[in-house]
């Protein structure tokens, strides 16, 4: 069973944002899958800094958009992104370092922020974007 399932309750109506998030649950799921073969800490390492990378493109991504549109919510938006990207960097950080490894705890906060931030805060831009005609 996947860490994450994706359905209908996490599109936020932005078909580029819906593909950037499901390859984001699939990341995750990939990185539990592993955790739970006993090889998390095998794959961390590629996996984070694929994680890393991909989360700079789609926050940068919804960041020209929301640019672009002179979406009213953008300076909160950023800062959520800034603060994950904090985060997984000190962890990131201290995993190279071999100060931390793979851990139910660390695979429940990014779900959980991952969850929370799209049927949260994503949602939020959901009728902007598409009053604006994207979809």
């Amino acid at each position: 069973m996947p860490l994450i399932e994706w359905n209908d309750n996490l599109s936020v109506g932005v078909s580029s944002f819906d593909m950037q998030h499901k390859q984001l649950v699939a990341m995750l799921n990939e990185l539990y899958d592993a955790m739970k073969g006993g090889k998390g800490n095998d794959v961390l390492g590629p996996i984070l800094s694929q994680l890393n990378g991909y989360v700079l493109t789609h926050f940068a991504n919804e960041e020209k958009r929301m640019a672009e549109f002179a979406y009213p919510g953008m300076a909160a938006h950023k800062k959520e992104h800034e603060a994950l990207i904090a985060q997984l960097k000190e962890f990131k950080d201290k995993f190279t370092a071999g100060k931390a490894g793979l851990s139910i705890t660390l695979m429940n906060f990014l779900k959980d922020w991952l969850v929370k931030h799209i049927k949260g805060t994503d949602m939020q831009y959901r009728e902007f974007f598409n009053a604006k005609g994207v979809k």
